[in-house]
């Protein structure tokens, strides 16, 4: 009874319920669908950007160098006379590759890990636990700026970088949720019938970590785009000819002494939005899927 309860009210809160749940908490609800439109408006916005840039977000000298923002150049030109406008538009691609491959790299390494260490137990749980902790108590800036100086630029480096960053965070939560679940007496009847590890995991302790799985990666996707925007921002992104927000922020602080304001603040505005609509959802979903609201609600 008591196993089937948990199964389907856990599993039911990602996909089918999360709309009606949405409706029903409120300002959780709220912050999902404002996070989610605000998102969606970004990543739509650079995928359609081949289509849409009034120019080449690379092409130098299609105006004036710094000229304000104007009926030609909406949001102005930048210094090789580059409109901010294309390049705004374009710019999202690599932070959003970059959050994608890094989330997926840390769901792909720190969900298993703390499912095996944790359900292992022992001196392979106390061993993974020593590693994590100590990775997670290093600054994450300065570890990511580490990793980066030591693999180079691209796409695939940077994400590899913060992925080391935000692993652990992963398995702590994972590990917390398990060592919890595994003393519910679902488990233990399970247990005690003889059931594998395996189908344990699979039937009984996954689908419970799963709505924090949801939460995490939604709040990590947030931070990765922090940190990459960090990365750029000391020079450690990738090359200047690629249309970037991280790269328009490094560019445009030099320029705003002279009175240049609009090349920082419209790409620090796109790292904002994009940070928030993540975090906003992840703010939203961590109450959704909390199975103590919703045991209060029906009480």
């Amino acid at each position: 009874m008591r196993k089937d309860i948990v199964n389907k009210s856990m599993l039911a809160k990602i996909i089918p319920g999360l709309g009606s749940l949405a409706k029903r908490r409120g300002l959780a609800g709220k912050l999902v669908i404002l996070g989610a439109i605000l998102t969606a408006s970004i990543v739509v916005m650079t995928l359609l950007s081949p289509w849409i840039t009034p120019y080449s977000p690379s092409k130098i000298n299609v105006g004036i160098p710094l000229t304000a923002p104007n009926s030609q150049f909406p949001l102005g030109t930048d210094n090789l006379g580059r409109d901010m406008l294309s390049r705004i538009i374009a710019g999202g691609g690599v932070m959003l590759q970059v959050a994608l491959v890094s989330v997926a790299i840390c769901l792909l390494i720190g969900v298993p890990l703390g499912l095996f260490s944790s359900q292992t137990g022992g001196i392979v749980d106390k061993f993974f636990s020593l590693i994590m902790d100590s990775v997670y108590a290093f600054p994450g800036i300065i570890l990511a700026i580490a990793f980066s100086l030591v693999l180079g630029r691209g796409v695939i480096n940077m994400a590899l970088s913060i992925a080391v960053v935000y692993v652990p965070s992963y398995f702590r939560v994972i590990r917390s949720q398990v060592l919890s679940i595994k003393e519910l007496p679902y488990v233990e009847a399970a247990n005690s019938i003889g059931a594998k590890r395996r189908t344990i995991l699979r039937r009984y302790i996954f689908p419970n970590v799963l709505p924090s799985v949801v939460v995490v990666a939604t709040v990590n996707f947030a931070d990765a785009i922090l940190t990459a925007a960090g990365l750029t921002f000391i020079g450690l992104g990738l090359p200047a000819n690629v249309p970037d927000w991280g790269w328009d922020l490094t560019n445009g602080r030099k320029l705003l002494p002279s009175g240049n304001w609009w090349v920082i603040t419209f790409a620090g505005t796109m790292i904002i939005l994009l940070a928030l609509g993540f975090t906003l959802m992840g703010e939203g979903l961590s109450e959704l899927l909390n199975p103590r609201l919703e045991q209060g609600e029906e009480k």
